[in-house]
């Protein structure tokens, strides 16, 4: 299941969970395919490889392989969901696809596939090296495998698919219009898998979760040439709307449906099903408003890590993260340091819980930012980002280059395309990006929010409401003057079941004691509009790099709970505070 609801009810779809076999990859021959690979594991699929006894830290390459029937002919469309990091993929020994990057989907289609049984590898590479720019040694793991759900689908041979639908809430006076009373502009892209002129026509239905229709509507007849792709936006109207809030997520179903014409009938060949919700989000006056009311964000920085499953998460211990987020009062929550689980954005929309997504790019020195391949990769992260999650009502920012090289006038330039480049997808949501330069910092004036990733009591002895109010000073002198301010990262060190009365660094009363004066410190200020602890839970890091002697036992130890979620001190401590 790659969704918490069914994506398509019409599209012949399954899921390819279940074991696969695997390989390493020893050598490469001339058409690309690897050369006398020994299958030697049974993997499941999602999953990290590293989940296997034997290859515990294994960095490198491997094939996954296994067998695929068709019925009848057809075109097959093929989507993984996350493959980490980068990924080939061969059907029937021709390669069909590649893509880099853990933490975005991607897809292709093979055309005409003939009746029978069918080969389907996918070459997977963990490594570090040249070719990546973005996944390199870092303060979290770069695990191996194919981490999210993979999908097959089955598209009828003459026929259009629906590739996307973009949702845009639109409320344009709060103070005048009434509260139910929504617009909602609405873009869809068809494409034609036909050999020949095809007709058909658009239909959109709304309705609120598990009920009838409340709202359709029939758009005029289509006309679509031979393979060809087509965008178009409309505007529609609602009444009668309830909005989405943290302590109302109410959902709707926005379905598209694809009616042909074949052989003088009208037929449903085609849908598009996604969870939408009527929400507001802006600055103004240097605060965020959710639907034209001052949010404060209080929540935590969250890594897809857990000891079991590495950064390959069931349902079930998504639910146990929110759950036990929630508890402490939390309303939000930071996807550091790249775009999640689109099952776990389904349940922030199912929570209430609010979403400030990054792309992944963190901690990158202007010299990592001259690799020949960043502005590709990180463009291509971004774009894949937005496209694929933007009808989630639970992202409320989108975000960059978390701790990169915005001191500088040549990062800046990556800033300014980068943000540039996420308003041309979407103008709906405010955007920002993570700062730990303090004064030296020249890109607030590019982002909506400014915000801080700043260490009072761990990384030195400052006082953290002093430093806040510096902050201030520094984000107005750099451009930020108006806007909102986010404490973005902040937070200590604490080794769960470490105790000690004298409570030096690294205990957990140490730890409960900075996170403590942190959080006095920010309520007690209105120009705060958010708060992200870091971290939610441990994380494992990369053995490469500086990493294991800046981080004991390997790991982040930051969490307020430790990699098997069991609390530590800060975690009652934090209870109090965002309650």
């Amino acid at each position: 299941m790659d969704r918490l609801f069914q994506n398509h009810r019409i599209r012949a779809r399954q899921s390819l969970e279940g074991l696969w076999e695997f390989g390493k990859m020893r050598a490469l021959s001339t058409d690309g395919l690897a050369e006398s690979i020994d299958y030697d594991y049974k993997l499941a699929v999602p999953g990290c490889w590293e989940m296997h006894p034997q290859l515990l830290t294994y960095r490198g390459q491997g094939i996954y392989r296994r067998s695929i029937y068709i019925d009848n002919t057809a075109h097959v469309r093929l989507l993984f969901k996350g493959v980490s990091h980068t990924a080939k993929v061969y059907w029937d020994g021709q390669q069909v696809a590649e893509h880099y990057n853990a933490y975005t989907a991607f897809d292709t289609t093979i055309m005409n596939v003939e009746p029978g049984a069918h080969e389907l590898c996918v070459e997977v590479d963990n490594s570090f090296g040249q070719h990546s720019a973005l996944h390199l040694p870092n303060d979290y793991y770069t695990y191996g495998g194919m981490i999210r759900p993979v999908i097959i689908e089955i598209l009828p041979l003459q026929s259009c698919s629906i590739q996307w639908v973009q949702f845009t809430p639109i409320k344009e006076d709060w103070t005048t219009d009434e509260e139910g009373n929504w617009q909602a502009n609405v873009r869809i892209a068809l494409q034609s898998h036909a050999d020949h002129d095809i007709k058909g026509h658009i239909q959109f239905e709304l309705s609120p979760l598990q009920q009838s229709t409340l709202w359709k509507q029939q758009l005029p007849e289509i006309t679509l040439k031979a393979g060809q792709y087509l965008e178009f936006t409309h505007t529609f109207t609602f009444s009668n709307i309830q909005s989405w809030s943290c302590e109302h997520p109410y959902l709707y179903e926005w379905q598209t449906l694809w009616y042909q014409h074949q052989s003088n009938t009208l037929e449903l060949v085609d849908d598009w099903v996604e969870r939408v919700g009527f929400r507001t989000i802006n600055t103004y006056e240097g605060k965020l408003l959710l639907n034209h009311q001052p949010i404060v964000l209080k929540g935590f920085n969250r890594h897809e890590d857990h000891p079991m499953v590495g950064a390959s998460f069931p349902i079930a211990l998504m639910v146990q993260d929110l759950e036990l987020m929630i508890h402490t009062g939390a309303n939000a929550v930071r996807t550091s340091h790249y775009p999640n689980d689109e099952r776990f954005l389904d349940l922030c929309d199912e929570y209430g819980i609010l979403v400030w997504e990054e792309n992944h790019a963190r901690g990158l020195s202007i010299e990592d930012m001259r690799h020949p391949q960043f502005i590709e990769q990180c463009e291509q992260v971004n774009r894949e980002m937005v496209t694929q999650h933007y009808n989630h009502p639970s992202i409320i920012i989108w975000a960059i280059l978390n701790e990169c090289a915005s001191d500088q006038e040549e990062g800046r330039v990556h800033y300014q395309r980068q943000l540039e480049q996420i308003r041309s997808l979407d103008h709906s949501r405010p955007l920002s990006f993570a700062s730990h330069h303090r004064e030296n910092e020249i890109c607030f004036d590019l982002a909506d929010i400014v915000s801080f990733n700043l260490y009072p009591g761990w990384y030195g002895d400052e006082d953290p409401g002093e430093l806040c109010d510096l902050a201030r000073q520094w984000a107005d002198q750099a451009g930020g003057k108006g806007k909102p301010m986010i404490m973005s990262e902040f937070g200590a060190d604490g080794f769960y079941g470490y105790r000690s009365p004298n409570r030096v660094k690294g205990t957990e009363e140490r730890q409960a004691d900075i996170i403590e004066s942190n959080l006095r410190a920010y309520n007690e200020r209105a120009f705060i509009s958010g708060m992200f602890i870091w971290q939610f839970c441990d994380c494992r890091v990369t053995e490469e790099g500086i990493w294991p002697m800046m981080r004991a036992r390997t790991q982040n130890n930051k969490g307020i709970v430790d990699g098997y979620r069991r609390p530590k001190l800060a975690y009652e401590v934090v209870t109090r505070y965002f309650k």
